[in-house]
């Protein structure tokens, strides 16, 4: 899976890039050396260690998110809610007092949901590792909410959402972006849920979907810092191992239709001062096709990776027809899988100028051909932030768990840095002809136009 800066549905977390380069033999050791373990509950144990300073995190992903709640019931955003909710306390645990006990033993703790995924996390001296599971362990199965607190809560998540979203041109364009991409897909769904189904959340929302998704062979624990695997799966079995397990439902994921009308959308609003120009396509996820998923890393990262690369070098600095320009892969799914496109025009560029010229550039790279000297660069860059990722505690807790949450081994995670070295020029220009072709793309991509409120007195 992507090890490379990540960013999630509420929370961004970068591990870190650096331009150096390592040895060429380390580029095929494992990544970050992690062992594994299962309990007889279900529950996978992964342990990261990193003995250079006595702290640990400690990160629990549920391998559930936005996507996995009902649809069709007129609500949106439960799975957000519960991760907000389940800091408001267990039988045993007040509500305000778990992120209070963290801080008290010097620790931070936070947690973030996305489509895919729901993950709660806490770094902490080392010696507090038990009683931080203890605390975790308590809220998988005896979380207890009052009436006040749903209804405060909600109220918080609502506000969340006017912040940084509603009022937020930028973000309310890329949601109705998503939605337009993602036809008949939960992924076109906000994580935060719609504005308008936000304010009909209640307990049965939340409760139903905890008691459903919520169990310990849905979960997997990741501790990553100055421990020992043995005493950490001995402790995980003293927390976590005495919690019984129950069924849980499967993952379900429609796909898009492959609609043959083009999607174009464009917002004036006051707010917005820079026009921008969007593009996003379709494109298989890591479950979908792996060897694709690769290679789809190792074209983003050729043409477009720095200010050396293809895209910025042709628009921005020869032509100067763009001041920034940028494609990115978002492959991290157990559905469907987008590659994004961002340029914001030059001076005296118009969006639709702007356009013909990314469409020019793409038809020279499909018939030039994208250099060999740049995928292999790509790929070095790609590795040396991988491996570079396990100096640090949370990163590859961060990473591993974000993998193995989405479906992912571990193996694939540790044996990412062959996976990508293996991918060809042949293989990254196959799928760009497949999927950027301006002239025959295998899917049509969704155009978004982000303008300046237009001037009415003219």
């Amino acid at each position: 899976m992507k090890l490379k800066p990540l960013q999630f549905g509420v929370l961004g977390f970068c591990m870190g890039i650096l331009a150096f380069s390592y040895p060429a033999q380390a580029q095929f050791q494992k990544v970050f050396g992690a062992k594994t373990a299962t309990l007889a509950n279900g529950m996978q144990v992964v342990v990261i260690e990193n003995h250079r300073a006595p702290v640990v995190t400690h990160m629990l992903w549920y391998q559930v998110g936005s996507a996995d709640e009902p649809k069709g019931d007129g609500v949106s955003g439960a799975a957000h809610f519960l991760e907000h909710l389940m800091f408001k306390g267990s039988g045993a645990i007040a509500p305000g007092e778990f992120s209070k006990l963290i801080r008290n033993v010097g620790g931070n703790d936070n947690a973030f949901t996305s489509w895919d995924y729901t993950a709660f996390f806490q770094t902490v001296p080392s010696k507090y590792l038990p009683q931080v599971m203890a605390l975790e362990a308590d809220r998988m199965i005896n979380l207890s909410l009052a009436d006040r607190d749903i209804e405060s809560e909600r109220d918080v998540i609502i506000e969340e959402r006017r912040m940084r979203t509603d009022n937020d041109p930028q973000s309310l364009f890329m949601e109705q972006m998503r939605a337009a991409l993602f036809p008949n897909s939960a992924y076109a769904e906000p994580i935060i849920g719609w504005r308008d189904e936000m304010p009909l959340l209640g307990r049965q929302d939340v409760m139903e979907y905890y008691k459903a998704w919520y169990t310990p062979a849905n979960a997997i624990l990741v501790v990553s810092g100055d421990v020992n695997f043995e005493e950490v799966v001995s402790e995980a079995e003293k927390a976590y191992g005495v919690i019984p397990s129950h069924p849980y439902p499967e993952h379900i994921r429609s796909k898009s239709p492959d609609f043959r009308a083009e999607t174009r959308l464009t917002l004036h609003d006051e707010d917005v001062r820079q026009p921008t120009l969007y593009k996003a396509w379709l494109v298989p996820a890591f479950l979908e096709d792996k060897h694709t998923y690769y290679s789809f890393e190792v074209m983003a990262e050729a043409i477009s990776g720095n200010a050396s690369t293809k895209l910025y070098q042709t628009l921005v600095v020869n032509r100067k027809k763009a001041t920034s320009i940028s494609l990115s892969y978002d492959g991290e799914a157990r559905g469907q899988g987008s590659l994004w496109l961002y340029a914001i025009p030059a001076p005296g560029v118009s969006i639709e100028d702007l356009e013909k010229e990314i469409n020019t550039a793409f038809r020279e790279i499909v018939g030039n051909g994208i250099e060999e000297q740049d995928v292999e660069k790509a790929k070095t860059r790609l590795i040396d932030q991988a491996l570079f990722a396990r100096d640090s505690v949370a990163g590859p807790a961060m990473v591993i768990g974000q993998a193995l949450a989405l479906g992912a081994t571990l193996d694939d995670v540790e044996n990412w840095p062959q996976k990508i070295d293996s991918i060809t020029r042949e293989d990254v220009q196959t799928i760009f002809d497949m999927y950027m072709n301006p002239e025959a793309p295998k899917r049509l991509p969704v155009t978004g136009i982000l303008l300046p409120a237009e001037d009415k007195s003219k």
